[in-house]
């Protein structure tokens, strides 16, 4: 099987692509990457020791997708992934339409002139934010947990949120052009017949991950936390008891193996995929972990919130459970466990993502 993963340098992307050879014996990954974030040039070489074919370019280019050979897949892993994209002090609101939106039509003409099967990277941030805000939530052990007292909306449950959950605006600007990305897959699909599978992910961690506060919250946390860096808790009274779920990448690799592997025609094609309740951790929690494995670093109290901030979200996998066998494996201990020891042996590696 030929796969083509595009944003092949970052940290999902090239994790994919190591994870997917360790599953295959006769997997040919060739991957595509602008090398615009910072640090993706140390994958680009990790990459090569793989024996994994690399071509520059840039998606939102329509004639760089001339360069790539014939794929049997497509795993679209490339976007700007920051739910804060296109608010001042990022990137511009257009540019984050061309990453997001823009590239994702060429991808879907490479795989209508090839039909090639897509695997669509979407996100968490496609839900309503205005509902995710009004779940009924209780604070217990330092974080935020859902309460069914009251009747919980139609798409989440104690297992968390699944596709069914509403998608309403406002969503964010970043959520917005994943959920356009989903149905304009799904529209190619129908009308041009190549597969199409789309997966809403929660947080991807690991170790090796280029984090920032605003992307890989998990990783940038530890790596600052060991540095005594200056952390906060944005928003919520400023006590950290937001809830994020996390997932590694070795257990994506497996859905999406299990996926590209399945040729069923019609069906549910959008899935909800994250650590899940095991792997939900808020910050305040994280905080204490870091202070156990490290040294106690105490964050600031920021309590002005941000218009996209939402309290708790925690991915329900229990479709993708049902449909292709798969579990979560990689447990928040393991995950943390792995990221610290990267933290400690790579003392400069926030520099290299940027910050």
């Amino acid at each position: 099987m030929k796969v083509l993963i595009t944003g092949i340098c970052g940290f999902v992307g090239s994790s994919l692509a190591e994870f997917l050879q360790e599953r295959h014996e006769n997997l040919s990954v060739c991957g595509i990457d602008n090398l615009m974030r910072p640090g993706s040039e140390v994958n680009r070489e990790r990459l090569r020791k793989l024996g994994v074919a690399f071509v520059h370019g840039d998606l939102r280019v329509a004639s760089d997708f001339e360069m790539l050979p014939v794929a049997d897949w497509v795993i679209d892993a490339a976007a700007n992934p920051s739910v804060l994209a296109g608010l001042p002090g990022g990137c511009s609101s257009r540019q984050l339409f061309e990453h997001n939106l823009g590239a994702s039509v060429n991808v879907l003409e490479y795989c209508k002139a090839h039909r090639a099967g897509l695997v669509l990277l979407s996100s968490s941030r496609v839900y309503s934010i205005s509902l995710l805000r009004s779940l009924p939530l209780k604070v217990h052990n330092n974080a935020f947990r859902l309460t069914a007292t009251t009747q919980l909306p139609p798409g989440v449950s104690a297992q968390g949120i699944g596709p069914d959950f509403s998608t309403s605006a406002p969503v964010s600007l970043y959520g917005s052009t994943k959920l356009a990305s989903e149905i304009m897959a799904l529209e190619y699909s129908n009308v041009f017949g190549f597969p199409v599978w789309i997966d809403r992910c929660g947080v991807l961690a690991g170790p090796g991950q280029f984090g920032t506060p605003d992307q890989g919250i998990f990783s940038y946390w530890l790596n600052a936390h060991l540095r005594q860096r200056s952390l906060r808790y944005i928003g919520f009274d400023g006590r950290g008891m937001q809830v994020r779920d996390a997932m590694h990448p070795r257990d994506l690799a497996a859905l999406l193996d299990a996926q590209m592997r399945l040729g069923r025609a019609g069906g549910q094609r959008v899935y909800t995929a994250g650590g899940g309740p095991k792997n939900a951790m808020s910050l305040a929690e994280l905080t204490a972990w870091c202070d156990a494995r490290f040294r106690p670093n105490a964050p600031v109290a920021d309590t002005c919130p941000r218009c996209y901030d939402i309290p708790w979200v925690v991915m329900d996998n229990g479709n993708a459970e049902c449909h292709f066998r798969w579990r979560v494996e990689v447990s928040m201990e393991n995950l943390l466990s792995q990221i610290a020891a990267h933290a400690e042996t790579h003392p400069n590696w926030l520099e290299r993502s940027g910050l």
